[in-house]
C-alpha cells in the first residue's frame, strides 16, 4: 500500500492535471477535515536555547509529547496565487502558560484562525508548496486568547475535486494568555462549489486601416523619420545611436563608443592613461593610483622608495635596506667591538666596571645618530637548567638596556630580550666555545 501511494505521489508530482477547475486555475470553495497535533515542546525547547542547539541535540517534541485533534477548514481562491483560509480546531490537553504552569487538566482547547495561503504554483499543477500567514484566537477555560499562526505546507491535487493537504505552523501569542506551540496537520479536503465565470463580451473588430510607409522598418513612419532609410530611435526622430549613449551619430564625435554630452559623445579622458579619469584625477598628467586620486604613491624623503614600501618613510635611505640608510661598516666594527667587552659577574647579571668604556663609547654613536635604534639580546652556554639560563639572558640584556637609559637614551629607540641557551654560535662541549656563547649582542637599526 505504502508503495502505490509513493508512486502515485510522483506521478502527480511529475505531470499536470489533465483537467482544471477552470480556465484561470483559481481555487474553488473548498472544505476540509483536518487530524492535528499541538506541540508546546518543541517551542519551549527552541525558546530556552535556539533552533540551531534544538535541532542539533534533536530536542524536539515525540509524538507522545503531543496533543492530538480535530479541525475544519474552509478555503476560496482569491486569485492564481494567493488563498483565503479560515481553520477552527478543537483538541483535550493541560495547556502550558509562558512560565510552564498549566490551566488545568485535560480541557477542551478552541483555536481558530483567518490566514492567507501563497502558493508557488496555481492549481495546473499537481503539487502546490505554499506560506501561510493571518491571525488567531483562542479560548480554553473560559480564558481567551490571541496569536499569529505563520507556517507552511503543502497541498496535492487528487482528480481536480479533492486535495491532500499537510500543513505545519508555528504560533505566536500576541496575549499573555496564549503560549507558544507548533500545530502539525494533515487532512483531506474538497472542491463544495464552483466559481461563476463571466462570458467575454462579443468583440467587433472593424476592418484596419492600411499601414503607413516605414522604409527602414525601425517603427517610425517615414512622414516622421528624419533618416528614412536608415534604422533608428524615436527620440532622434528615427536617426540612429550606434553606441547608445544617447547623442545622436550626426551628432556624436565617438559615435561608436558610448561618451557624454559634454565631451561631444566622446568617454572622459584620462590624458595620463592610469585609468582614473581627469575629472576625478588630481594629477591628471601624471600616473598614479586610485587610492592617492590618481596621483603616485608619495615618496616623503625622496629616496626613490615609495612611503607604502618605505621602513623610514621620512628618513632617505637605499632601496636595499627598505628605505632605510645603510649603517656604515665602521660604526658595525665599534658596535661589535662594545659588545665583546661587556662584562658581568660570575652567575650574575651586575654589569662590571670594566663594561663602561665600550657602553660609553655605544652611548656615542646613539648621541650622533638620534635615528638609530638598538636592540639588546642577552644569550648563554648551556650550563644548568635552560629556565634560569632563560631568567638570567634577559636580565643581562635589561642591565644593559637600564645603562643607555641611565646615559640619557630614549627608550624609545631601546628593546631588550634575553635567549637563553636556544642560540649558540659556538660548541658548547668546549670551555672556549661555552665562552663564546655568553655574549650580549648589539644590533643597530633604522626602523
Amino acid at each position: 500500500m505504502k508503495k502505490i501511494l509513493l508512486h502515485l505521489f510522483l506521478l502527480l508530482t511529475l505531470h499536470e492535471i489533465a483537467f482544471a477547475q477552470d480556465d484561470d486555475y483559481v481555487q474553488n470553495p473548498t472544505l476540509g477535515v483536518h487530524f492535528f497535533f499541538n506541540d508546546f515542546k518543541t517551542a519551549q525547547n527552541i525558546r530556552n536555547t535556539s533552533l540551531s542547539t534544538t535541532l542539533r541535540d534533536k530536542k524536539f517534541g515525540k509524538i507522545k509529547d503531543m496533543n492530538p485533534g480535530l479541525a475544519i477548514n474552509y478555503i476560496d481562491g482569491l486569485n492564481k496565487t494567493f488563498d483565503f483560509t479560515t481553520t477552527l480546531a478543537g483538541s483535550f490537553l493541560d495547556y502550558i502558560r509562558k512560565d510552564g504552569s498549566t490551566y488545568g487538566k485535560d480541557n477542551f482547547l478552541l483555536e481558530g484562525d483567518v490566514s492567507v495561503r501563497a502558493k508557488m504554483f496555481s492549481n495546473k499543477y499537481a503539487v502546490s508548496p505554499y506560506l501561510q500567514a493571518g491571525v488567531g484566537a483562542s479560548m480554553y477555560k473560559g480564558t481567551f486568547g490571541a496569536f499569529i499562526p505563520a507556517g507552511v505546507g503543502i497541498q496535492v491535487n487528487i482528480l481536480n475535486e479533492a486535495f491532500l493537504i499537510i500543513n505545519s505552523q508555528y504560533r505566536i501569542p500576541v496575549t499573555e494568555s496564549a503560549n507558544y506551540h507548533f500545530y502539525h496537520s494533515i487532512g483531506l479536503a474538497g472542491v463544495i462549489g464552483k466559481k461563476k465565470k463571466a462570458a467575454p463580451p462579443v468583440a467587433v473588430v472593424p476592418l484596419p486601416p492600411p499601414p503607413p510607409k516605414d522604409t527602414d522598418n525601425d517603427g517610425i513612419v517615414d512622414s516622421l523619420d528624419a533618416c528614412p532609410t536608415v534604422p533608428g530611435l524615436a527620440q532622434f526622430k528615427g536617426c540612429p545611436d550606434r553606441d547608445g549613449d544617447g547623442i545622436q551619430d550626426s551628432e556624436d564625435k565617438c559615435p561608436d563608443v558610448p561618451g557624454l554630452a559634454r565631451y561631444q559623445g566622446c568617454p572622459i579622458p584620462d590624458t595620463d592613461g592610469d585609468g582614473i579619469n581627469d575629472e576625478i584625477d588630481k594629477c591628471p598628467n601624471e600616473k598614479g593610483v586610485a587610492r592617492y586620486d590618481g596621483c603616485p604613491v608619495p615618496d616623503r624623503d625622496k629616496d626613490g622608495v615609495n612611503d607604502e614600501e618605505d621602513k623610514c618613510p621620512d628618513l632617505p635611505g637605499t632601496v636595499a635596506n627598505q628605505g632605510c640608510p645603510e649603517i656604515k661598516e665602521e660604526v658595525k666594527k665599534r658596535i661589535d667591538v662594545a659588545a665583546r667587552n661587556i662584562f658581568f659577574a660570575t652567575g650574575s647579571f651586575q654589569l662590571l666596571a670594566k663594561s663602561h668604556k665600550s657602553l660609553d663609547d655605544v652611548v656615542k654613536l646613539l648621541n650622533e645618530d638620534p635615528n638609530l635604534k638598538l636592540d639588546v639580546e642577552g644569550h648563554t652556554d648551556n650550563t644548568g637548567k635552560a629556565d634560569k639560563n632563560l631568567t638570567l639572558s634577559d636580565k643581562r640584556a635589561k642591565s644593559v638596556y637600564d645603562y643607555f637609559v641611565k646615559k640619557g637614551i630614549s627608550a624609545e629607540r631601546l628593546k631588550s630580550a634575553g635567549y637563553g641557551q636556544e642560540q649558540p654560535v659556538a660548541d658548547n662541549k668546549t670551555a672556549a666555545g661555552r665562552a663564546k656563547n655568553r655574549r650580549v649582542e648589539l644590533k643597530l637599526h633604522y626602523h
